[in-house]
């Protein structure tokens, strides 16, 4: 009985992670309310690995949806000859456009890399309160709403009319995300479509600079954590890392869908109100205290 309760609590924490991780409302902030009232049993090595597995179990649902475009080595087929590769159309040039898309990831991700690096424990140690996420979720989301009543229209409409300068802005702002209740397509968004990009270009070169710097984050938490768990606690981890993989499909698609005929005033009316949720919460469990 004891193994069912963790393993619908790590569904549950599944489902949150999966859906927060990719709309930019923080998946910190919910997870810390969540916290509150839905704990895993375990040791603090335990929870800090389900939180990392969770998010490669996020970061698969992009590599998964967007495979074609984030491999430089996938053969596209000729438009009415199917199984055939197209070196003209679908072939060279969508090599070199997909190489010069992983540069820009990468140099964007330089900003947060060396940051994270040398000041992730001072960053836990800081920042990682309600106060600080609840600051944060209230400001960006403004930020969001201030945004979108300023619109201008956009320059940027592809990721190839990205130039360098404008990744290392978003590379910066990315940088931004690592005080926890930012979110960072949060933050990488605010900074795309500040600098001139379109929202749905803004939110897909947001999940293509995920790809390094969750990927390197985890790798870097797990090794830190270690491995050496019972069989019940990597049921718990295997399970919450593949429900947030399929909830990430699921909410990556409804995203790209939603922003084609939207804006991204909800999410900032939905950050403004859970911020507030958040210090009234914590401040009365402080006062009670």
């Amino acid at each position: 009985m004891e193994v069912f309760w963790e393993v619908l609590k790590s569904i549950l924490l599944g489902v949150v992670q999966g859906i927060t991780e990719w709309l930019p409302i923080s998946s910190t902030g919910h997870m810390l309310l969540l916290d509150e009232f839905i704990q895993l049993q375990g040791s603090k090595s335990f929870v800090d690995t389900f939180m990392v597995l969770t998010q490669l179990g996020s970061i698969f649902a992009v590599i998964v949806l967007y495979f074609s475009k984030l491999n430089p080595f996938y053969l596209r087929s000729r438009a009415g000859n199917a199984g055939t590769s197209d070196y003209r159309l679908g072939g060279i040039g969508m090599r070199r456009e997909t190489m010069s898309m992983w540069g820009k990831v990468l140099i964007a991700s330089i900003p947060a890399g060396i940051i994270g690096l040398l000041f992730d424990d001072r960053i836990t140690e800081w920042f990682y309160n309600a106060v600080t996420i609840a600051i944060t979720l209230i400001f960006y989301g403004i930020l969001f709403l201030v945004i979108e009543n300023r619109r201008r229209k956009p320059k940027i409409r592809t990721l190839a009319q990205m130039d360098y300068r404008t990744v290392i802005w978003i590379g910066v702002f990315q940088m931004l995300a690592l005080i926890p209740g930012t979110s960072r397509s949060g933050a990488t968004i605010v900074g795309a479509v500040l600098l001139g990009c379109s929202r749905y270009i803004a939110a897909e070169f947001s999940f293509f600079l995920a790809v390094p710097a969750m990927l390197g984050a985890s790798g870097y938490k797990l090794l830190k954590a270690g491995f050496a768990f019972s069989t019940t606690e990597w049921i718990v981890l295997l399970v919450g890392m593949v429900v947030a993989f399929l909830v990430s499909v699921v909410a990556i698609k409804f995203l790209m869908g939603y922003i084609k005929k939207h804006d991204f005033k909800v999410f900032g009316y939905y950050r403004i109100v859970l911020g507030v949720i958040v210090l009234a919460y914590f401040g009365v469990q402080a006062w009670l205290a």
